[in-house]
């Protein structure tokens, strides 16, 4: 829990530098980048995070990667930050709220939509803007698969679950029948 609060906290810091200087898509992308390759060379990560490697040579590395990666000089000295502060472990979650807050400066909101079977194009944009209406947001949408759900969608916008699974519907059925409800 301590630890999301860091990432958060560093998060919003360099979303203000990037309100600052109008490049907040630019951090994000770079940020982005930066972390998925951390995030999948797992020998990359192990070398910066790990204390019993000398800082000087971790450092080095950081440095090498980041200029490889030609990544803008507030990124640089963000990343470097993170390095000095003994913080750059915590890069995914970092990351991660700073993409939250990067799209609640947009107006965007990421929602997941899994339905029983394939959706048409059409179907998804209609849903696509009734979620847009009743946020009132820009809704970028992920959509799945899963044929357990039998019939239905379910959507989730951040914490908010729209649940209209055929799936659900029964359980709640059967719950009602369990307590002698009427249905």
């Amino acid at each position: 829990m301590k630890n999301l609060a860091i990432a958060r906290r560093y998060a919003k810091a360099l979303l203000l530098i990037g309100k600052e200087d109008g490049k907040t898509d630019t951090y994000r992308e770079e940020l982005g980048a930066f972390a998925n390759l951390i995030e999948q060379e797992k020998s990359l990560q192990q070398v910066l995070v790990n204390p019993l490697y000398n800082a000087d040579g971790r450092k080095k590395v950081l440095t090498s990667v980041m200029d490889n990666l030609n990544l803008s000089r507030a990124m640089t000295t963000f990343l470097l930050f993170l390095f000095d502060k003994g913080r750059i472990g915590f890069l995914s979650n970092i990351n991660d709220f700073f993409q939250k807050f990067a799209d609640e400066l947009k107006g965007v909101a990421r929602a997941s939509l899994v339905s029983a079977t394939e959706l048409s194009s059409e179907t998804v944009d209609k849903i696509r803007s009734a979620l847009s209406k009743r946020t009132g947001k820009d809704i970028i949408l992920e959509v799945e698969q899963d044929p357990e759900l039998i019939g239905g969608i379910v959507t989730r916008i951040g914490d908010l679950v729209l649940d209209g699974s055929v799936r659900t519907q029964l359980l709640n059925m059967r719950e009602s029948l369990k307590r002698g409800e009427s249905v």
